[in-house]
């Protein structure tokens, strides 16, 4: 009989990245935009909590906004806003569990099944990371790298990385063993859609 080597969700720590300038929405602090009659941020909070172990927020501004959601909250290290990596490291420091899963903060409506599928295939693929992908309407595929499963142990790699004034996520991905993931069920693609704009978010409340 075959063993079970399926992840544990309690061995998974998950972070919502709220931590950007909000640059395409005016500079307004994202994650505390409302959304259905909650702040963006306690969507994704609330939709990732029963997916995992344990979770923690990464956010720059109105800190103490974010604790009100009942979760820890860390900012980057440094406070130039360098971008979702920073994020990623912010957990990962933070991080006592075997794996670290981060979803964006602006992206309410992602699938409640999303850590058990990135988990399968970090799994049956022997990787380090995996990550999510759908496929556009012309047929071509769309990575979502900040929607992405991720073996603790990588922090050293990324200190390295960001240490050496890199910032893309896909250049730090693509130096590890990285399973990308189709989500192509129905729905999946605008499970992923990211509210940028408070016209998007208005599109997405509608």
């Amino acid at each position: 009989m075959e063993a079970n080597t399926a992840i544990d969700p309690q061995e998974i720590t998950g972070l919502v990245l709220a931590g950007g300038r909000g640059s395409r929405m005016g500079g307004v602090d994202k994650g505390l935009q409302n959304f259905q009659g909650m702040p963006l941020a306690l969507h994704a909070v609330l939709r990732l909590g029963p997916q995992v172990g344990t979770l923690m927020v990464n956010a720059n501004r109105n800190l103490a906004a974010y604790e009100s959601m009942g979760v820890p909250v860390w900012p980057d290290a440094t406070t130039d806003f360098p971008g979702p990596l920073a994020g990623f490291l912010a957990g990962l420091e933070r991080c006592e569990t075997a794996y670290l899963v981060t979803v964006p903060c602006d992206s309410p409506q992602f699938p409640v099944d999303l850590v058990v599928r990135l988990a399968a295939a970090l799994v049956a693929e022997d990787a380090d990371l995996a990550l999510a992908v759908t496929r556009e309407a012309d047929g071509t595929l769309q990575p979502h790298p900040v929607f992405c499963l991720m073996k603790a142990g990588l922090m050293e790699s990324l200190v390295v990385f960001m240490a050496g004034g890199q910032r893309r996520i896909d250049r730090w991905t693509g130096q590890h063993r990285c399973a990308q993931v189709l989500f192509d069920r129905d729905g999946d693609a605008a499970a992923f859609f990211n509210a940028n704009t408070l016209d998007e978010l208005r599109g997405l409340a509608g």
